[in-house]
C-alpha cells in the first residue's frame, strides 16, 4: 500500500516537472526569438553614381564609363549580391519582410539622361535594380524642350515612366531646384535667413518636388536624397514633417539597417569615381 502511494507521487511529480519544464522552454523559446528579433541587421553598402559617359575626357570623379558601370553589375552578379531599393528597406523595417543578407543599393544622383541611355540598359541585362533621384526641375525642363543629349541632358518624364515601369529603377526626391552651390548650398540654410524663412522655402521646393514626381510616377517618394549631402540644423525635422521616411547623405559610411526605423535616415553612401575597381571598393566597405 506505501509502495504504492509512493510510486502514485513519484508519477504526480514526473508529470509536473514536465509540464513545467515545456513551459518554461516555451517561454525561453519566445524570448530568444525576440531578442533575435529586436537585434536582427543588415549591413547595407549604397554605391552613388551620377554621370555615365563614352568619353573619356569627359570622365571624372563623377562621371565613370559605361564599360566601368557593367563591370560593377558584373561583379556584383558574379559575388553573390542582391541589388535593393529604398521600397525593399520600408517593408523591412515596417512590415517585417526579409531583406537579402547580401545586398547592395545602386544609387544615381541628378538624373541625367545618360543614365537611361547606358544605366538602364545594362540594369536590365544583369537584372539589377537601382534608385535615380533627379533634380525635379530639371526633368520638367528637358520634358518640355525635348533636348536629348547623352552629353548634358536629363531624364525626361517618358524616360522616368518607362524605367519605373519595367521594375528596375525606383525614383526618389533629390529636390525641385535646389541642387545649386550659391546663394544655398543644397537644402542647406542661407546665412542670415530666419528659421521660419528657411522652413517655408525648403518645404515649398521639395514639396513642389513630390507633387511632380508622383504626378509622373503615380507613387509618391518615401526617401529624400541631400543635394550634396548638405544640410542645417533643423533641416532632417522638417524633411520627417513632409513625410519622408528614409533621407541620404553624401557621406561615406556603411550602413545597418534594424527593424528600428530611425536606421533608415542619414544613410551613407560611397562615390563611385571609376579610379578603383568594385572589388576593392567593396573591400574597403566592408573594413570601414
Amino acid at each position: 500500500m506505501f509502495g504504492k502511494y509512493i510510486l502514485k507521487r513519484l508519477c504526480l511529480f514526473i508529470i509536473a516537472f514536465s509540464i513545467v519544464f515545456t513551459l518554461s522552454a516555451l517561454f525561453a523559446g519566445a524570448g530568444s526569438k525576440d531578442d533575435k528579433n529586436s537585434k536582427e541587421e543588415v549591413f547595407l553598402p549604397i554605391i552613388m553614381y551620377h554621370s555615365i559617359l563614352k568619353d573619356k575626357k569627359l570622365q571624372n570623379d563623377y562621371t565613370i564609363s559605361p564599360t566601368l558601370f557593367e563591370k560593377d553589375l558584373k561583379y556584383l552578379n558574379d559575388n553573390g549580391y542582391s541589388t535593393v531599393i529604398v521600397e525593399d528597406l520600408i517593408n523591412y523595417v515596417y512590415h517585417g519582410k526579409d531583406l537579402p543578407d547580401k545586398c547592395i543599393m545602386l544609387t544615381f544622383d541628378d538624373g541625367y539622361y545618360n543614365n537611361y541611355y547606358y544605366a538602364y540598359r545594362l540594369l536590365k541585362k544583369y537584372k539589377c535594380r537601382a534608385v535615380i533621384s533627379p533634380i525635379a526641375s530639371m526633368t520638367e525642363k528637358f520634358t518640355q524642350t525635348q533636348d536629348i543629349s547623352v552629353t548634358y541632358g536629363h531624364i525626361s518624364d517618358d524616360n522616368i515612366r518607362e524605367m519605373v515601369n519595367s521594375g528596375y529603377v525606383e525614383i526618389q526626391n533629390h529636390s525641385y531646384d535646389m541642387h545649386t552651390l550659391t546663394p544655398r548650398k543644397g537644402v542647406s540654410k542661407k546665412r542670415g535667413e530666419s528659421a521660419e524663412d528657411y522652413k517655408n522655402a525648403v518645404t515649398s521646393d521639395i514639396t513642389k518636388a513630390q507633387n511632380y514626381l508622383e504626378n509622373v510616377t503615380g507613387k509618391k517618394p518615401s526617401c529624400f536624397v541631400y543635394p550634396f549631402g548638405a544640410k542645417s540644423d533643423g533641416t532632417e525635422e522638417i524633411v520627417r514633417e513632409l513625410g519622408f521616411v528614409c533621407t541620404m547623405t553624401c557621406t561615406e559610411e556603411p550602413n545597418v539597417i534594424s527593424r528600428d526605423k530611425e536606421s533608415l535616415f542619414e544613410l551613407g553612401r560611397y562615390r563611385r569615381d571609376g579610379k578603383e575597381s568594385m572589388e576593392s571598393l567593396m573591400n574597403s566597405i566592408r573594413n570601414a
